[in-house]
């Protein structure tokens, strides 16, 4: 989006009618700006508030209510962190006793929006004009947080804050960066601030190699409804911890897990077949989490557990185990017939068939439905016939 656009779209005639366009269909769309501008609506009025009022539509499931006052490009809402998620950094550096807290790379300022509603002061720092135009929008709700346009890096000695957070970009024109040194800015610079500030937290992709994370740094993966969204990295009076944790949110109840990252032993298939969260695994707590449930590995190289008795716990989905077979179409094909089975849910880990290449071998046609789950047992392809609970 260019500056000029921006400005449009957080015009009092642009907020306005996307406000009144807020339950408009998709599908009507077309006809309602039609309509708009026969009205005597400007075109370039009319496409701003219809763009506004269709984000406005796909952010509320990430942003909650807020979203219906918000301001948006399309590259910002698929970059904003979850409301869930943005409170919990701002609630780290409440905890933390900050008074006022630096966003290096505030984007539309969903995160520096949560740090302003618990009432620290704010100064959301964004390169992109046109961004920081709508991020001033949308803190503008809130006295002590200000937008400052510029390099967040050349100007932060200026800020009178005693917290920082960055959410340094981690995609460019080409794609994703992978290497932390090519993050925006570099992930080294900003976690170097940490002796200079009374808290410091950072959002990183949920891929960042352990070996990444500083001394003395705590390190949590984060995961909403099944999804890995970040490992936040936390110094000084925001950090809980030195080490690795997971958090594990589901339907907003919280539960968490920390601890060495050593590897549980592995050993035979019981009765049961754990699969961990996703932010267990990337945090490196399987063996954790073995250690509290009793289980151990189904095999040394897959992060499935295994147990004798059924056991509960947020940190891993359970599935019964009803059967273990070769990894052979024909005789699993054969075996879900047997069953009646017409559609089947196929899991994997550990091996190079994917569930689409397998689904439609399969040829099935029956009224039931299935879980397989294909991974290695023993060193060997294996499937296992489970039931989820």
């Amino acid at each position: 989006m260019d500056p000029a656009t921006a400005r449009l779209t957080v015009s009092p005639a642009c907020l306005e009618l996307a406000a009144s366009l807020a339950d408009t269909s998709p599908r009507d769309a077309l006809a309602v700006a039609s309509r708009l501008r026969r009205d005597g609506h400007e075109p370039a009025l009319v496409a701003a508030a219809m763009s506004l009022a269709e984000l406005r539509r796909e952010a509320r499931p990430r942003l909650g209510p807020a979203a219906d006052a918000m301001a948006f490009h399309r590259a910002g809402l698929e970059q904003a962190s979850r409301a869930v998620v943005s409170a919990l950094h701002a609630e780290r550096f409440a905890a933390a006793g900050c008074r006022a807290v630096a966003d290096l790379t505030a984007g539309l300022g969903a995160d520096a929006m949560a740090v302003a509603a618990r009432g620290l002061g704010v100064v959301a720092f964004e390169a992109d004009e046109a961004t920081a135009i709508l991020a001033t929008h949308n803190l503008s709700p809130w006295p002590d947080a200000r937008v400052v346009h510029g390099d967040s890096l050349a100007l932060l000695g200026e800020a009178d804050v005693d917290g920082v957070f960055a959410d340094p970009a981690r995609r460019n024109a080409r794609g994703r960066r992978h290497d932390p040194s090519d993050y925006s800015p570099p992930l080294d610079a900003v976690l170097d601030l940490a002796p200079r500030y009374r808290a410091l937290g950072v959002k990183a992709g949920p891929g960042l190699p352990h070996e990444a994370v500083p001394a003395g740094f705590e390190a949590q993966w984060v995961s909403v409804d099944g999804d890995v969204v970040e490992v936040g990295l936390w110094a000084g009076a925001a950090a809980r911890r030195t080490g690795h944790s997971a958090l594990v949110i589901r339907d907003e109840d919280r539960h968490e897990i920390a601890g060495p990252t050593d590897r549980a032993p592995a050993g035979p298939l019981g009765g049961w077949l754990l699969e961990p969260d996703g932010a267990v695994i990337r945090a490196g707590l399987v063996g954790v989490l073995a250690d509290e449930l009793g289980a151990h590995l189904v095999d040394p190289s897959i992060a499935y557990l295994t147990a004798d008795a059924a056991v509960a716990t947020p940190f891993a989905r359970a599935y019964r185990v009803l059967e273990r077979l070769p990894l052979d179409v024909k005789v699993l094909a054969r075996e879900l017939r047997a069953r009646d089975v017409g559609t089947v849910d196929i899991k994997k880990r550990g091996v190079d068939l994917t569930p689409e290449q397998l689904r439609p071998r399969l040829k099935l046609r029956g009224s039931q439905r299935a879980t397989l789950v294909l991974t290695r047992l023993e060193g060997r392809h294996t499937a296992l016939l489970v039931e989820p609970v």
